[in-house]
């Protein structure tokens, strides 16, 4: 059908035509009545003019099942959609037989806006549904928030180097009366896994020129390994090895471990390096950095660090085959013209000031011996790991732990401290591995060089044993 044709279909009826027709699966028995009515006008078309005139109208609709759209959605009927708003049951714009009225045609009059089909409306969020938050303004919060834990962390660690500053200060300063302890030449080596250090304990103040210092702690500590544990291991000073040059022969055993040490400090002060090779050549263990600290000043560093002192479980072995209650140990700081008194400890838990603390991990007189005394080494350092993660005794400490730091002698910078310390904070949570060598028992006894009683092991069993740990 030509548009421009008239004669038959009003332009108002050409609009409605279209509009029943794509919305022909939603159209009421009147609208269904009125699609009849406009179709038979059409039939009333030449059989050319029809087709001409159905090429040129869309009669595509959606169905039902159509995904992409509503099942409710409509066509906007354009005639409707411009027409005045009239009363709905106005009979004057119906037929007697109840079809619309149209315009241009005869008897046509306008139709009410109103008999248009209902068209639903596309739902709307609620006012009370909050916007979700912009990705900008969710990194800001963050953003913020970081910021803020960054600065906290900053102003803790400010404290703590400041407080540890202080405290060296008041040794190199010479404001108290100790004086800054001498770094000895040591050629450290790297490990396979982690960071191995090399702590001694000296009687005497062997920075300061003592050539007869001797040491009954012998440890290596492992930190930064694979597993993320500290490990320590002991190692018991009568245990008889070889020194090159020292020994009666290449394949002679019979020279205690902390004669090296003994040895070392005679040769200008090399106490530390004499005992990293002695480690080396019988025990095949590379070590890295070295830390020696005498008595004094580690009893000086716990009271400060620890005021209220040490919580410890203080355990002895039997003595001469009884058990005991409580035992007299030795109080070396206490010494006075030459007499050492002695100082009472009881079994079991109890909380330990420096002094205390130190006679009690240097006692060896019940029936373990040397073996209890390491076993008790290791209790003490242990405990003092444990109870220094402990925030408040940690920015306590700070200024005690400066102050060992300026006594102790070692070839650690304050750099490979700090690294070090932040680095294995997680790892003190895992508590402390230790293991002590040799074994309980796992030894025979033989006499030295000197006619001294030492202790004879398989080296190539604690080889292993060590390269298990990973300290190898």
């Amino acid at each position: 059908m030509n548009r421009n044709d008239r004669s038959r279909l009003s332009r108002h009826e050409q609009l409605r035509y279209d509009y029943l027709l794509k919305n022909i699966h939603y159209l009421s028995d009147k609208e269904r009545a009125e699609l009849d009515y406009l179709t038979d006008r059409m039939n009333e078309l030449s059989y050319e003019e029809e087709i001409a005139y159905s090429e040129s109208v869309d009669t595509s609709y959606q169905s039902y099942d159509d995904p992409y759209y509503e099942s409710e959605q409509f066509v906007t009927d354009p005639y409707y959609d411009n027409q005045e708003s009239l009363d709905y049951q106005d009979n004057s714009a119906y037929t007697d037989q109840g079809l619309p009225k149209y315009p241009g045609s005869e008897s046509s009059q306008k139709v009410t806006k109103a008999a248009q089909p209902f068209l639903p409306k596309r739902n709307k969020k609620r006012k009370s549904q909050k916007a979700p938050a912009k990705k900008g303004s969710k990194w800001k919060i963050v953003k913020r928030s970081l910021l803020a834990i960054f600065a906290i962390l900053f102003l803790v660690f400010g404290v703590l180097i400041f407080n540890f500053i202080k405290g060296m200060n008041e040794v190199t300063s010479g404001s108290s009366d100790y004086s800054p302890a001498v770094q000895e030449t040591f050629n450290g080596q790297d490990t396979s896994d982690g960071v191995n250090i090399l702590i001694l304990g000296s009687d005497q103040r062997v920075t300061q020129g003592s050539t007869d210092a001797r040491t009954d702690t012998i440890m290596v500590l492992n930190v930064g390994n694979k597993e993320g544990k500290i490990k320590l291991v002991s190692f018991m000073r009568d245990t008889l090895i070889n020194i090159p040059g020292v020994s009666y022969s290449d394949y002679s055993y019979d020279q205690k471990l902390n004669v090296a040490f003994n040895l070392g400090e005679q040769d200008n002060g090399q106490g530390a390096e004499y005992m990293r090779q002695a480690l080396k050549n019988n025990y095949d263990i590379d070590i890295k950095y070295y830390m020696m600290v005498d008595f004094e000043t580690f009893a000086e560093a716990v009271d400060t660090m620890f005021p209220n002192g040490v919580e410890i479980d203080a355990q002895f072995s039997t003595v001469d085959g009884e058990e005991v209650t409580s035992v007299e140990v030795p109080d070396d700081l206490n010494m006075k013209d030459g007499v050492v008194p002695n100082q009472t400890i009881s079994v079991g838990k109890q909380r330990m000031d420096g002094r205390t603390l130190l006679n009690y991990a240097r006692f060896r007189k019940d029936d373990e011996g040397d073996y209890g005394r390491t076993k008790r080494q290791q209790q003490v350092l242990s405990a003092l790991i444990s109870q220094v993660k402990n925030p408040a005794s940690f920015l306590n400490g700070a200024t005690a732990l400066g102050k060992i730091y300026a006594l102790t002698s070692t070839n650690m910078s304050f750099g490979d401290i700090t690294s070090l310390g932040l680095s294995n904070i997680s790892s003190l949570s895992k508590g402390v591995e230790q293991t002590t060598i040799p074994e309980y028992g796992d030894w025979v006894d033989e006499y030295d060089m000197y006619g001294g009683l030492g202790l004879s092991i398989d080296f190539d069993t604690y080889k292993q044993k060590l390269s298990d740990l990973g300290l190898r």
